[in-house]
């Protein structure tokens, strides 16, 4: 039996389960993530490779990513990555390369002997597969069932808290064999979220067995990227203005709301920026400079790959509604103006009105949207942000005593 490294005896603050390891040989970590659109997959494994090498674990992590710009962001000792060649998922849905010049087929084929071959040299004692149970277009499929046959590896799903409306989940998850993968492959299921606040076992009605391997972390606290933010100064030469700050995640899909944003009229005495991500066109960034060379109190920043200091600065942010845009409003306490995605998945949308309900955010639908709705939002005497401290946040800290629990019932 594999149990967890280094001689010590460790004891959760949450869940008070004690933890012994005697193993010498450092512990293995892969994580996967399909990254075809945006960057929230990988951002969110990157976090949990920070939080795994920051415990007492300090293990050896592989990042496996869909996406190149992971390259851009802070890596912790013991972590490296490798980035496949990338895959675009479009507004429609459909998937195709993102860069390279081949088929669709011929994509997933070379991603997924590089993945395989990767775990297969690497030899990890659990992976950790963000959202995909068998990767994107089945590109784990291999990989996973080498895996399993040599019995080594122990192998985590891991799912943000809201996926898509149930009937769509059920329906693709019926479609790709979702459920049978997870018996076969997995040994856990890890939701990072709460369930009061969006219950997905019962939501998407998982079968009894696969319920079973569920565990909810709690949300992820983005502030300990407040660490993370050293030499970096997005602020620098800032107005001492109140600040609105306005996100658009990757930027692949959030035209419509960066260019609103850039066209409302600031309350006086308040700056605004805008965060464009990585993904945003050349001529819509182009257009947003020239709403900013006009308005000395607007600013616009290309992808920078840690805006903690700027969301910890803000006064109010309006935002698209992704898993990790919502952490880091309830982590920060930031009162927010979330106008969610809802194409080509409601998921966004799903998650902003269970915040609302709870009275932790405004939400805006996308297709009331306007330069208009902003400017009367930035413009209203609002209350603070509501209590957030009933949200489990602990995910990140929680996560070490979960991957041990994994790691000591493997036999």
């Amino acid at each position: 039996m594999v149990s967890c490294l280094n001689t010590y005896v460790w004891v959760s603050p949450h869940e008070g389960v004690q933890y012994s390891d005697t193993r010498s040989q450092r512990l293995r970590i892969a994580l996967y993530s399909h990254d075809t659109m945006g960057l929230g997959h990988m951002r969110r494994n990157l976090l949990i490779a920070h939080a795994l090498a920051q415990s007492p674990l300090h293990p050896v992590i592989l990042m496996i990513n869909g996406a190149y710009e992971v390259n851009t962001f802070t890596m912790p000792p013991g972590v490296d990555c490798l980035s496949l060649p990338a895959l675009l998922k479009e507004t429609n849905g459909e998937y195709k390369s993102r860069c390279l010049d081949i088929s669709l087929q011929e994509l997933i084929t070379l991603r997924s002997n590089a993945i395989h071959s990767a775990l297969e040299a690497f030899e990890p004692d659990v992976l950790i597969v963000d959202k995909v149970p068998r990767g994107a277009h089945s590109e784990l499929d291999p990989a996973l069932k080498s895996l399993r046959s040599t019995g080594r590896t122990r192998c985590v799903l891991g799912l943000r808290d809201v996926l898509d409306d149930p009937a769509t989940v059920q329906s693709e998850w019926s479609n790709e064999c979702n459920e049978d993968a997870i018996r076969e492959y997995y040994d856990a299921i890890w939701v990072y979220g709460d369930p009061a606040v969006y219950d997905l076992v019962h939501e998407y009605r998982l079968s009894p067995d696969i319920a079973s391997k569920v565990r909810y972390t709690g949300y992820f606290d983005q502030r300990m990227r407040l660490k993370l933010s050293e030499g970096i100064d997005p602020l620098a030469g800032l107005p001492p203005d109140r600040l609105i700050l306005c996100l658009v995640g990757g930027g692949q899909d959030g035209t419509h709301l960066a260019e609103a944003f850039a066209h409302a009229d600031l309350p006086p005495a308040t700056s605004g920026i805008i965060l464009t991500g990585p993904f945003m066109s050349h001529e819509v960034r182009q257009h947003l400079r020239f709403q900013a060379a006009n308005n000395p109190r607007l600013r616009v920043l290309d992808f920078i790959n840690e805006p903690a200091l700027l969301i910890d600065r803000a006064d109010r942010i309006i935002a698209m509604g992704g898993y990790n845009t919502m952490c880091e409003v309830l982590s920060f306490k930031k009162r927010a103006l979330i106008v969610p995605r809802v194409r080509p998945r409601i998921e966004q949308m799903i998650r902003a009105e269970c915040m609302r309900d709870l009275g932790l955010i405004d939400v805006l639908h996308p297709d009331e949207l306007s330069p208009e709705a902003l400017a009367e939002w930035m413009a209203c005497d609002l209350p603070p942000m509501g209590n957030c401290d009933r949200i489990d946040l602990n995910g990140l800290e929680r996560i070490p005593f979960l991957l041990c629990e994994v790691i000591q019932h493997a036999g």
